[in-house]
């Protein structure tokens, strides 16, 4: 049976266009491991790598990206949008085929002890490979971020972490777990004001009452205001339901969606299902669905 986990490593810079290129060349070099897409944002100054492989090698390929980031990135220069505790700041596995959930915490925690070990670098377990109830969720890992970090990993027992040093370097902390398929998704407001996206952020997230399934960030990119989103389960709350939810609450502040986009690669049933309830399209199925027919 054939075996593949993709890896969807988040890295602390997108602004240097050389030092992504030696990160991606470096889990690019890892031989059968194939780069399914690499994207980078200025503004959250953050490079997301998307790359899938036989259970071994993808463990090979993201332990030499988290190498040569370390190497290349230097968090007390680092400032962007995006919230962040390391050079390499998440590393999930997911399981596509041939292989569980239980193997991807296994992969989690085979990697996140070579890190510790060979690269003296802290790492935290999330999601499904957490070693305790307040590290399943990657935000509560993340809080406070890089600076908070480095005051009190030494002195906090709720920061110890699950491999490596108690000390942090200029390469941060890096936070590697298991977790299902998630979508990406920003959605871009026709205003400046970061006030709104917060407020429609806080709105739209299970956090604090919204939607569940969905993590979002109010941010200001490119001069524009952002509600940036992962969904964790998009079968549960789908893409097109958060998209309503957003255009409704930005009518309360006189604005509205002026475009969105996707970070990173997305299932195609979320696309199918939100043309299908876009279009009213009652009887749809699946099988009707030319392209699917024919695999």
């Amino acid at each position: 049976m054939r075996q593949l986990v993709e890896c969807v490593a988040n890295f602390s810079e997108g602004q240097q266009v050389d030092v992504i290129d030696q990160i991606v060349n470096a889990i690019d070099d890892v031989w059968d491991v194939t780069i399914l897409g690499s994207e980078s944002d200025v503004d959250h100054n953050r490079t997301v790598v998307s790359f899938i492989g036989k259970p071994d090698l993808i463990v090979e390929a993201a332990f030499e990206g988290i190498r040569r980031a370390s190497q290349l990135i230097n968090l007390d220069k680092h400032r962007g949008q995006h919230p962040r505790l390391g050079a390499t700041d998440v590393v999930p596995f997911i399981p596509i085929e041939g292989v569980s959930m239980d193997d991807c915490i296994r992969l989690a925690q085979k990697l996140g002890q070579r890190v510790g070990e060979e690269l003296n670098i802290p790492v935290y377990l999330y999601e499904y490979a957490a070693t305790r109830s307040d590290r399943q969720n990657l935000a509560d890992v993340r809080r406070g971020e890089y600076e908070d970090l480095k005051q009190t990993i030494a002195t906090d027992e709720a920061r110890i972490p699950d491999y490596g040093p108690s000390a942090v370097g200029t390469a941060g902390a890096t936070i590697i777990g298991a977790r299902h398929a998630l979508i990406a998704f920003n959605v871009y407001l026709t205003s400046d004001n970061i006030d709104i996206a917060k407020a429609i952020a806080k709105a739209v997230r299970n956090s604090s009452g919204g939607l569940r399934y969905i993590k979002a960030l109010g941010l200001l990119v490119d001069g524009k205001a952002q509600v940036s989103m992962n969904l964790t389960d998009y079968k549960k709350t789908p893409i097109y339901r958060v998209v309503e939810m957003i255009r409704r609450e930005a009518q309360r502040y006189g604005v509205s969606i002026e475009s969105s986009e996707l970070i990173g690669l997305i299932p195609q049933d979320a696309l199918l299902e939100s043309a299908a309830w876009y279009l009213q399209m009652d009887n749809y199925q699946p099988d009707k669905v030319l392209e699917k027919r024919l695999l």
